[in-house]
């Protein structure tokens, strides 16, 4: 048989809850509120706790958050002001130990060290006189006759090689403006007459000369050509002296096409009075020319005829 004793009462639990110690509650009278002013009021002698543990708890208490924000803030910048303090300290240390260690020399204290190359230099021995420099050197005096070079101001410049690499030909030796001109001067170079400006006036306004007569088409052929021609030349017979007086090169032998050839009055058929004049167009292997020339078979009319060598001798011819 089960004997039943008697039950012990519970004991009742004299604990306080510290989460009623610190929290507020209604009403300025309740048990939680008296017990939590007495304790602020006393350190905690209410309960009877040392006062080293009563400040301690304190000290622990909870607080808002704003003020935990700015406590753990200020944890933070102690901490830096710790360590920025330590890395002056370790630096000034350093440098103190750098300028004792060398005082004089300012430039050896770097980051790091600068890529250097290492080169060395071995003197050539050679069994040749021409290539070798011999540590006795003779004195500048002491050189005869037939070792010392001079060079003087005489003579002449002169070119390495036979030249054969510069063809002359191409070079124009003509100070001509005009380009047609040019090239004409350098075949003639042999043959042109003293003195002779090839950039002289001439005399070219246009054609002023009365259209399809002989003098007009000799003006408009030679623009053709690219070859100067005067505008004022007058009759056929009259040109060689109004162009010689240009300082046109003049004179009675045809060279190149585009030469005008001057007919005196009634010479090989030219008019009576006027003349004629016509260009080159050909010279033949045996003298003769061939020409062309206007108003020989009509006004206007332009026309090709050649005349024999002897015949062509006689005639006037103006060049540029």
């Amino acid at each position: 048989m089960k004997h039943g004793s008697h039950k012990a009462p519970k004991a009742v639990d004299q604990r306080i809850a510290w989460s009623e110690v610190f929290s507020s509650r209604k009403g300025s009278h309740s048990t939680s509120s008296v017990r939590a002013v007495q304790m602020a009021a006393n350190n905690g002698a209410i309960l009877g706790l040392d006062q080293a543990v009563a400040d301690k708890l304190n000290e622990l208490a909870p607080q808002t958050r704003r003020a935990m924000r700015e406590a753990a803030r200020a944890a933070e910048r102690r901490s830096h002001i710790v360590a920025s303090t330590s890395l002056a300290a370790l630096v000034g240390t350093a440098a103190t130990m750098v300028a004792f260690s060398n005082a004089d020399d300012t430039t050896s204290f770097r980051l790091a060290d600068e890529a250097t190359t290492t080169m060395q230099i071995k003197r050539v021995e050679s069994t040749s006189a021409s290539a070798s420099r011999s540590e006795d050197r003779a004195a500048i005096g002491s050189l005869t006759a037939t070792t010392q070079r001079q060079t003087t101001s005489d003579g002449e410049w002169t070119m390495d090689g036979d030249g054969s690499a510069l063809d002359t030909n191409v070079m124009s030796r003509s100070t001509a403006n005009n380009p047609y001109v040019a090239a004409l001067m350098d075949i003639d170079y042999a043959s042109l007459p003293a003195g002779f400006d090839p950039n002289h006036a001439t005399g070219d306004n246009g054609n002023a000369y009365p259209y399809g007569q002989c003098t007009w088409y000799a003006y408009e052929r030679r623009v053709q050509l690219g070859l100067p021609v005067g505008s004022q030349f007058g009759n056929g017979n009259m040109w060689g002296a109004s162009a010689a007086a240009l300082g046109y090169w003049v004179d009675s032998t045809p060279r190149h096409v585009g030469d005008i050839v001057s007919f005196a009055s009634g010479q090989l058929n030219a008019d009576a009075t006027y003349g004629h004049v016509a260009v080159v167009e050909r010279i033949n292997e045996d003298g003769s020319i061939e020409i062309s020339e206007s108003n020989v078979k009509g006004l206007g009319v332009i026309s090709n005829r050649t005349i024999s060598a002897a015949d062509a001798a006689s005639l006037t011819y103006i060049h540029y």
